[in-house]
């Protein structure tokens, strides 16, 4: 599988789970003390550029360590600021919908790309641009 897939693949995994805490962030936003949650992000863009081998050379050809786990862990961060921007909790609904938006822009992106580097390959299996 190619590198890039499984970088989309994590990526879209990333999403879902960001997904999952905008929607308990709204569905709580009326919730009296709760704490809005995050997921980082750091921790995915660090994991996938470390599995990058590093060169110490500008010949060297860059390789890509493919044995990287498959499902990297996400942490979910709570925000402990006091800002109480809704009036019962810091949930900002402006700033979730924002996020959910981009988050949804991101998702929409990684599932296309996958799909077509797998309609490209399903091409060049049939043939490619034989008639």
């Amino acid at each position: 599988m190619s590198s890039t897939v499984k970088l989309l693949e994590n990526l879209l995994n990333y999403c879902a789970i960001k997904n999952k805490v905008i929607a308990n962030n709204i569905a709580n936003i009326q919730t009296e003390n709760y704490k809005r949650e995050d997921v980082s992000f750091k921790n995915l863009l660090k994991e996938n550029t470390d599995s990058i081998l590093k060169t110490t050379n500008n010949k060297h050809l860059p390789a890509i360590n493919t044995t990287q786990d498959s499902n990297p862990v996400f942490e979910i961060i709570y925000d402990e600021s006091s800002d109480n921007t809704s009036g019962i909790n810091n949930v900002n609904i402006e700033k979730e919908m924002a996020e959910l938006a981009e988050n949804t822009l991101r998702f929409k992106f990684a599932s296309k790309k996958i799909g077509d580097y797998y309609r490209t390959l399903q091409n060049v299996i049939r043939g490619g641009g034989r008639s």
